[in-house]
């Protein structure tokens, strides 16, 4: 254990007196608590002071042995030979943050001596107890020891780092020999059943360093990457400290300086935890973030908050530890699990060849004299799929000499042709791209991506920092390239094989997001950069133009889709307009279907598939007819009631009946809603005898397997209160509503469609007992309309209310359409969209449509609306009254 460089004044803590105090006292329990605390709150003003953090943990488990060895001999344990007391784990390592768990092993000669003096150790295992010591202990025997440490491997490594803390040192020393590594866990065994431990710690914890909440000990790049670096070196060189390693060749010195510098922050940020909850708390959850922040020294500036600046910090680090874990392990596999394979080697050039389907260089020169080899590899590995990787010497050979890509190695045509084959590579683009990021060539080759890296938004809507985002648009990229992806992605896949240069998309992949972490219009921001790269890699005006578009365009498709009313056609106009040509379309669309995919998970759904498709496909066909030939909207009702009405009377419908059904209907209903829709309506309606019942119909709606949602037809007598009362029973029932639609038949009815989803983002399916359950609990609220207003009070959960933020509103009107729309944007919460439909009932407000939209913690909702003369709402304080009544109502919401 290394010595720290400060010690605790013995007037916070007098080891000899203290020892000479509990022997004497009537209540150890007390003055051990109180000392305890005392020497706690001291170093946790040290840690503030900014005391080296080493200095800190060897300390407080210098502290701790003090107190284990004075409380030994209260219980007569000190003079007898056949028991000792062993530090293990961290504290075995002489490391221990305030909460972490003291491991101790109590171990005895044989099972004569556990029971002659099982009463003792209850004794002084009870006291320690009794402290609030975070304790974990074991009694074991010699031959106990070994037995388990050969069955499990986690009491095997814990027996790898001990110290001795009292009793006899004979005994200890028989174990360490009984347990040593020419007795059991043989080296290639250990590092196997080791590595299988990491890869699932690692699955257990999102398989990347840039999980929102990540856990400093157990996360990728977190402590136990480290830890594991040591346990193999300590096992098969049989060493004690893992800079032993820096002598026997295995690591570098600058390696070393990473792994010691990495562990410091790690160690700093861990304390930090423990110290601001009082607990053992390992995992950064956003109720901490901020508060490290602080104690970091960050503060919020134009471009980032301290938060985002901090974490960008600790995601930079577990990159580091987590690339330095990678290729340590690779190369101990290749040194330890592969010593003994048969070579197979064969040579590409004069600089590279491949071992065993790795590829390596043929001398350790290769990359000081040809530093254009630090791309070439990347393209070799793309365009030979029987390369499985590199080799570990290789890669840190890389990381070695990344430096040399400078200004002029950047403006190199050489380097300039090589990453450009990278990305028209027919396949493993994102692989090496992802390679180039992992090694560290990447950020130095595109400086300005180089920023992004470990840039996080503080947010639960981007679950990805900027970097790894990028890398998984351009996965996603390649992903509609596969034939296992044409079903979900049907549009998408046959997009992408047709696109003229498939690098374009891929470019423009990686520079759409390459202006955040900046302040101001990411979008906007972008631009430049992507123009300098495509001059600089040589693209034509008309490729540079396209790039710079799609990087400034990239959130427009989703916006149109989200936000606006596409079955509009003056929509659609507006937006092709925008588009001009379906190429751009056609790139667009596949840019943004791979962008949503890579935000967050949870954001794609069967839905929004729907919603894109159906926007791609209407844009098409305005472009193809003509943007000066826009479609006409009374032309585009006719068509679509001539439609409807030929196949009613292929039913056996006569005119009258249908036009009975129709009479007096909103014509936005025949604009918006599909002929076969409007069939199922019409046939149902027309048979619903008693008319005073609501009549409530259920059906999937999308053409494709991985598209649509679950539509609910509603037909009914004329309630204002109608949508907040649906908003209410489908909230009841955990069912999300991604779309409303409420018509008025002008005879007392409304006719109103819901497009829902279920918990999972997945249309109900064929499930009668669902579907039954969903008809009575709508029919239940419509029936009894007054109970049914009553909105469920349900907790927020903790993340959301850590994102709560002030509701912004927005109410204009839209001149064209006829009605004011009303954005919201605000956090989510149970029963958001009842209280604004309640909000709506005493404004007397109709409702036409509304687009739903949850974005992570928050939503961005929008309301097609007018007053109750069907009128857009004009007056100013009118407007301003109707947005100050929803701040009101959501945000004392939250705050309850």
């Amino acid at each position: 254990m290394n010595e720290p460089h400060f010690s605790i004044p013995l007037t916070v803590f007098d080891a000899d007196h203290f020892e000479q105090a509990l022997k004497c006292s009537k209540s150890p329990v007390a003055l051990l608590k109180k000392q305890i605390e005392r020497t706690t709150d001291y170093m946790h003003q040290q840690y503030q002071q900014g005391t080296y953090i080493r200095d800190l943990i060897s300390a407080r488990a210098q502290f701790v042995d003090q107190l284990l060895k004075s409380s030994w001999p209260l219980f007569s344990l000190d003079a007898d030979s056949d028991i000792c007391l062993i530090a293990v784990g961290g504290y075995g390592r002489g490391e221990l943050h305030p909460h972490s768990d003291i491991d101790l092993l109590i171990l005895l000669k044989d099972e004569a001596a556990f029971e002659r003096l099982q009463q003792k150790i209850s004794g002084i295992v009870t006291l320690l107890w009794d402290t609030n010591l975070d304790i974990g202990h074991s009694v074991r025997t010699v031959s106990q020891c070994k037995n388990e440490a050969e069955n499990d491997i986690t009491i095997a490594t814990n027996l790898m780092e001990t110290r001795l803390l009292n009793g006899s040192d004979e005994l200890y020393q028989t174990m360490l020999a009984e347990s040593g590594p020419d007795k059991i866990w043989p080296s290639q065994t250990f590092f196997r059943a080791k590595w299988d431990e990491q890869i699932k710690r690692h699955q257990k914890h999102g398989n990347s360093e840039y999980v929102l909440e990540a856990n400093v000990k157990n996360s990728p790049g977190g402590l136990r990457d480290i830890q594991m670096i040591g346990w193999i070196a300590k096992r098969h060189f049989d060493i004690k400290k893992i800079e032993e390693l820096v002598n026997l060749g295995f690591l570098r010195k600058e390696e070393m300086d990473i792994l010691n510098r990495g562990m410091d922050f790690m160690w700093r940020v861990r304390y930090a935890l423990h110290m601001i909850t009082g607990r053992e708390e390992d995992r950064l959850l956003f109720d901490h973030q901020r508060t490290l922040a602080t104690m970091f020294g960050y503060e919020d500036d134009d471009a980032k908050m301290a938060v985002e600046q901090f974490m960008q910090y600790y995601y930079r680090w577990a990159l580091s530890l987590g690339e330095l874990n990678d290729v340590l392990m690779q190369h101990f596999d290749e040194t330890i699990l592969r010593a003994c394979e048969a070579e197979n080697i064969y040579e590409i050039n004069q600089r590279f060849r491949v071992r065993n389907g790795h590829i390596e260089v043929t001398n350790d020169k290769v990359f000081e004299r040809t530093p254009s080899a630090l791309l070439e590899i990347f393209v070799l590995m793309a365009q030979n799929d029987s390369i499985d990787g590199a080799r570990a010497s290789t890669i840190r050979l890389i990381r070695k000499y990344r430096d040399l890509i400078d200004d002029d190695f950047r403006n190199d045509p050489r380097n300039v042709r090589y990453f450009i084959e990278v990305l028209r590579a027919p396949s493993q683009v994102a692989l090496q791209l992802r390679r180039m990021l992992r090694f560290g060539v990447l950020g130095k080759y595109l400086p300005e991506f180089g920023k992004i890296i470990g840039q996080m938004q503080h947010d639960l809507f981007h679950v990805l920092a900027v970097d790894a985002h990028t890398m998984e648009v351009v996965k996603n990229m390649r992903r509609f390239q596969y034939p296992e992806s044409q079903k979900k992605f049907p549009v998408a896949s046959r997009i992408v094989k047709r696109l003229p240069k498939i690098e374009l998309l891929y470019i423009s992949g990686l520079y759409h997001d390459i202006g955040k972490g900046r302040g101001g219009n990411h979008s906007l921001l972008g631009i430049a950069d992507a123009r300098l790269f495509c001059e600089r890699h040589e693209l034509g005006n008309r490729d540079t133009n396209l790039v710079c578009w799609l990087v400034e365009h990239h959130l427009l498709m989703s916006s149109v889709a989200q936000r606006q009313d596409i079955s509009d056609p003056d929509v659609i106009n507006s937006f092709a307009t925008k588009i001009g040509d379906e190429n751009r379309l056609d790139y667009l669309y596949a840019l943004t279907v791979a962008d949503i995919n890579a935000t967050n998970p949870k954001l794609w759904n069967s839905w929004r598939a729907s919603l894109l498709r159906q926007l791609y496909v209407e844009t098409k066909r305005a472009l193809r007819r003509g943007l000066e030939n826009p479609v006409d909207k009374a032309d585009w009702i006719a068509d679509t009631q001539s439609a409807a009405i030929r196949q009613l009377e292929a039913m056996g419908f006569i005119d009258d009946e249908i036009r009975s059904v129709w009479e007096k209907t909103e014509e936005d209903y025949f604009l918006r809603e599909k002929v076969e829709d409007i069939v199922w309506h019409t046939e149902a309606i027309s048979q619903h005898v008693d008319s005073s019942v609501p009549l409530i119909l259920l059906k999937e709606s999308g053409d494709l397997q991985f598209e649509g949602a679950t539509q609910i037809f509603i037909h009914t007598q004329q309630k204002d209160s109608l949508f907040a009362i649906a908003a209410s029973a489908l909230e009841q029932l955990n069912l999300s509503i991604q779309d409303a639609r409420i018509y008025s038949s002008g005879s007392g009815f409304t006719l109103d469609t819901f497009f829902v989803l279920d918990s999972n983002g997945e249309p109900i399916g064929n499930d009668p007992e669902r579907i039954d359950e969903i008809q009575s609990v709508l029919m239940e609220h419509l029936i009894n309309t007054d109970s049914s207003l009553d909105i469920m009070q349900c907790r927020t959960p903790r993340q959301m209310r850590l994102f709560s933020v002030p509701t912004r509103t927005t109410l204009f009107t839209d001149v064209a359409g006829g009605h004011s729309v009303l954005e919201v944007l605000t956090p989510d919460r149970p029963g958001l969209l009842a209280r604004i439909g309640k909000i709506f009932l005493d404004y007397d407000i109709k409702l036409l449509n509304a687009k739903i939209a949850t974005l992570g913690e928050s939503v961005d909702d929008v309301f097609f609306i007018t007053d109750n003369n069907h009128q857009p709402i004009n007056d100013p304080a009118l407007c301003e009254s109707i947005q100050n009544a929803i701040c009101k109502e959501l945000d004392e919401q939250a705050a309850a």
